[in-house]
């Protein structure tokens, strides 16, 4: 039973005012549900993984309070954001590179198939995830396990 602050005087557990002398009782406050309490572990893992759009789950993951000390999870969400970056530096970087100039047409297969083993990458991890199997990716992994060694 919670005891007023002021005076003493017992109250009742939902009591905001003490009844003898009327202080507003502070008790601890109880926070918002969060939206990610109800998603389960394996699921948000999954989320990190959607190609394109994953790296939205994985900075959520990084940024909730609720998976700060998950390494399982925060590994999942390094490796899913490392896995976007990659794509990115091949559509960003190598498509440019080797989609302009003469004589460079014969190069194009270059960042097709990056983009096309980055994409597979995505698809080993979903499938990995949905039996919740543990994989490191090569390099991409490694640098998962470190970044996610280094929250501690």
């Amino acid at each position: 039973m919670p005891f007023c602050v002021q005076c003493g005087h017992q109250l009742g557990e939902q009591d905001k005012f003490c009844a003898k002398c009327g202080t507003s009782q502070k008790g601890p406050a109880a926070s918002p549900p969060h939206f990610l309490d109800s998603i389960s572990h394996r699921n948000m893992i999954l989320f990190c993984y959607i190609p394109w759009v994953g790296w939205l789950a994985s900075i959520a993951v990084l940024g909730s309070p609720r998976f700060r000390i998950d390494d399982r999870v925060r590994f999942h969400a390094f490796q899913g954001l490392y896995l976007f970056v990659a794509w990115l530096l091949v559509e960003w970087v190598l498509s440019p590179m080797f989609g302009f100039g003469p004589g460079r047409f014969s190069f194009r297969f270059i960042p097709f198939t990056l983009h096309l083993i980055v994409f597979l990458g995505w698809i080993i991890m979903i499938i990995k995830a949905s039996h919740d199997e543990d994989y490191h990716l090569p390099i991409v992994g490694e640098l998962a396990a470190r970044s996610a060694a280094e929250q501690h």
